[in-house]
C-alpha cells in the first residue's frame, strides 16, 4: 500500500470552491510540501489557487496516478471509479452516504467497480490519510510533525481530534488513516502494512467493531509481534455498541470477547484518549522497560504518588545495592533520602539530578527510572531538563515535570532532546507499566 502513504502522484475529485472538502484537502497537500504531481479534477474545469500555487482543474483524469482522493456525491462514486479505474492504483473515498445510512447496495456497487479494475479502496465515509514521511497530507485534518506513530481510526472525527491532541502532546506521526466503512481495506490490512513500515515504531488503533474476527486476530498477532499495538475500543456498553453500528455500519459485539482477543494477541488496550497518547509517547521513546523502577524526585509527595501507582500497576520499587546507596550518600546533602524513592529535596540543581541519575542507572537491580521535578521558582526547570538529557544512562527514563507554566521551558528543552513529558506522577507510572508489557 505504499501508493497510498508514499505516493508520487495524486488526483483530487470534487468541488474546489473555497471551503469545499476537496479544496481543503488540496490546500493541506500543497501546504504540507508534497513533492509529487497534483491533479485537481472537476467536470466544470477552470483553475484553482491554493497557498500561492495555481492549478488547472481538469475536466477528467487522463493520465495514470498512484492515488485518487474522491469527495463527490455518493451516488456518482461507483461510476467515477469505473471511469478512472484503469488509471489509479488506489482511491480514498471521503464521500458519505453508503452503508452507514443503510445504502448497502451503493457500497456493493462501489466495491464491484473497484475490483473490476484492481483498485484498492479506503472508505467510504472517511476523513482521508496521511503519509507523513512522504509529505503527503491527503485529508482535511490538522497536519502533524513526523515521528514513529501510525494512527488507524475507524472514526474520522476521532482521528482528527487525536491528531490535534497528539500535536499538543508532542507526538510525532508516521501515518494516519481514517477508514470509515471499510468496504475494501480495513483495520487488518493497515495493521499488517504498518507492522512492516520502517518509519512506524508503534501503531495506535481506534475501533468500534470488526467484520472479520479471525482475520483481525491474525493481523493483530502479526503486528504485535513486530511492534507495540495500542488499542482504544469504543462501543463497550450496550448503548455504545448500538451507536457504533449506526456510525460505521459494523458490529461492535461483546466487549469481553474483544478484550480477551486483544490480550491473546499481545496488544495493549487503553481505556481513554489520554492513555492512548501516554502509551504512544512512551513507545515513541522506548520499545520496552523492565518492572524494577527507581524513582528520583525533588518533592516527597509526588514521589509517594508515583510509588503508589507503580505498585498498583504491578511494577516493583527497585531494591538498590548497598554500593549505590553508599555512593548516593557520598555526594547528596544529609537531609536527602537515599531510599527508593530518592528525594533530592527542593533545591536540587543540575549536578544533583545528573549525578543521581547516572549513579542509579548503573545499579543492576534497576531496570528503569522515573524522574520527577517540581521546581521551586529559584531553579529554572530547563536546568533540570538539561541534566536529564545529558546524564549518561542507557536505561529507559520516564519524566514527570509539573506543572503548567512553571515547567513550560523545561518541557520544551526535553522535547528538543527527544524526551516526552508526562504531566502527573500517575501518568508517568502508567507509561512504565505499558512499556513493561513488552519486556
Amino acid at each position: 500500500m505504499d501508493f497510498f502513504f508514499y505516493p508520487s502522484s495524486v488526483a483530487l475529485f470534487g468541488s474546489f470552491k473555497e471551503g469545499a472538502i476537496a479544496h481543503e484537502i488540496l490546500r493541506n497537500i500543497v501546504e504540507g510540501n508534497f513533492e509529487g504531481r497534483i491533479i485537481p479534477v472537476n467536470p466544470k474545469g477552470g483553475t484553482v489557487e491554493v497557498a500561492g500555487r495555481t492549478f488547472e482543474v481538469r475536466v477528467r483524469l487522463d493520465e495514470p496516478v498512484d492515488t485518487a482522493i474522491i469527495a463527490v456525491p455518493a451516488r456518482i462514486v461507483p461510476a467515477l471509479i469505473d471511469e478512472i479505474g484503469p488509471l489509479v492504483k488506489g482511491a480514498v473515498v471521503i464521500s458519505a452516504g453508503f452503508s452507514e445510512v443503510g445504502n448497502e447496495e451503493l457500497e456493493r456497487e462501489l466495491v464491484e467497480k473497484a475490483k473490476k479494475h484492481g483498485v484498492r479502496i479506503i472508505g467510504p465515509n472517511c476523513a482521508g490519510i496521511f503519509g507523513v514521511h512522504g509529505r503527503f497530507f491527503g485529508s482535511f485534518e490538522v497536519r502533524v510533525k513526523p515521528g514513529g506513530l501510525a494512527l488507524i481510526s475507524q472514526s474520522g472525527a476521532f482521528g482528527g481530534a487525536a491528531l490535534a491532541m497528539g500535536n499538543d502532546e508532542g507526538i510525532g506521526f508516521s501515518a494516519f488513516v481514517s477508514y470509515g466503512n471499510a468496504a475494501d481495506l480495513n483495520e487488518s490490512d493497515f495493521l499488517e502494512y504498518f507492522a512492516d513500515d520502517p518509519n512506524t515504531r508503534a501503531i495506535a488503533l481506534y475501533i468500534e467493531g470488526v467484520k472479520d474476527g479471525r482475520r483481525f486476530m491474525r493481523a493483530l498477532r502479526y503486528a504485535s509481534s513486530k511492534k507495540p499495538v495500542i488499542i482504544l475500543k469504543a462501543g463497550k456498553s450496550a448503548s455504545g455498541a448500538k451507536a457504533a453500528a449506526s456510525h460505521t455500519g459494523s458490529l461492535a459485539g461483546s466487549y469481553e470477547i474483544y478484550r480477551a482477543a486483544f490480550k491473546q494477541a499481545g496488544a495493549i488496550e487503553v481505556g481513554e484518549m489520554e492513555e492512548l497518547f501516554d502509551a504512544a509517547k512512551a513507545f515513541e521513546m522506548y520499545s520496552k522497560a523492565g518492572k524494577r523502577v527507581a524513582v528520583i524526585t525533588n518533592s516527597g509527595g509526588p514521589g509517594v504518588l508515583a510509588t503508589d501507582k507503580l505498585e498498583k500497576l504491578g511494577l516493583e520499587m527497585a531494591k538498590m545495592s548497598e554500593e549505590t546507596v553508599a555512593e548516593l550518600r557520598s555526594f547528596l546533602p544529609p537531609q536527602c533520602s537515599v531510599k527508593n524513592p530518592i528525594d533530592l529535596i527542593a533545591d536540587a540543581d543540575y549536578e544533583r539530578y545528573k549525578r543521581t541519575i547516572e549513579t542509579v542507572c548503573r545499579d543492576e537491580n534497576v531496570d528503569s527510572l522515573l524522574v520527577i521535578c517540581v521546581p521551586p521558582i529559584f531553579i529554572p526547570s530547563e536546568e533540570i531538563a538539561k541534566a536529564i538529557i545529558e546524564a549518561d544512562c542507557d536505561k529507559p527514563v520516564i519524566v514527570n515535570f509539573m506543572a503548567g507554566e512553571l515547567v513550560r521551558d523545561g518541557v520544551e528543552v526535553l522535547e528538543k532532546g527527544g524526551i516526552k513529558n508526562f504531566s502527573t506522577p500517575e501518568r508517568a507510572a502508567r507509561a512504565l507499566a505499558w512499556l513493561s508489557l513488552r519486556w
